[in-house]
């Protein structure tokens, strides 16, 4: 069996220097949480606050590759969304790591570090809104 590609072994070029489209509305939210350097290319997943604990490493992603586009593992019948840690250009010209969760239906979630956490952070999802938060200190 092969491992899975890193988010920079896929795509080098992802989330640095660009935009994010944040698709927001009526019941959906987004999220936008800055992290400290060293998850550079650390994938983040979310699922719903109190759920069931994240998956252990031998639950394998199911497509193989992880690079920050939102989609995720199958996990008790449905898949988890997941996004990549990556660096972006701040207003201001520092670079600043961030992981993205573009379209999130309105709630609460449990974030964490794949593949199994623990959960480090805990944040809400307004209706049109995004939700910004800083990843704790190790």
């Amino acid at each position: 069996m092969t491992r899975p590609l890193t988010n920079a072994e896929e795509n080098p070029h992802a989330g640095k220097g660009s935009s994010v489209l944040l698709d927001i509305g009526d019941g959906v939210g987004a999220i936008v949480v800055t992290t400290p350097a060293d998850l550079d290319d650390a994938e983040i997943e979310r699922r719903p606050a109190g759920g069931p604990p994240p998956a252990h490493e031998n639950d394998e992603p199911t497509h193989g590759h992880g690079h920050g586009h939102g989609h995720g593992r199958a996990h008790g019948g449905h898949r988890l969304p997941h996004v990549a840690v990556v660096p972006r250009s701040s207003p201001d010209g520092h670079l600043v790591h961030s992981a993205v969760f573009a379209d999130v239906p309105t709630g609460r979630y449990d974030l964490y570090v794949l593949p199994d956490g623990p959960v480090r952070l805990t944040v809400d999802v307004l209706s049109g809104q995004v939700t910004e938060a800083t990843w704790p200190d190790r």
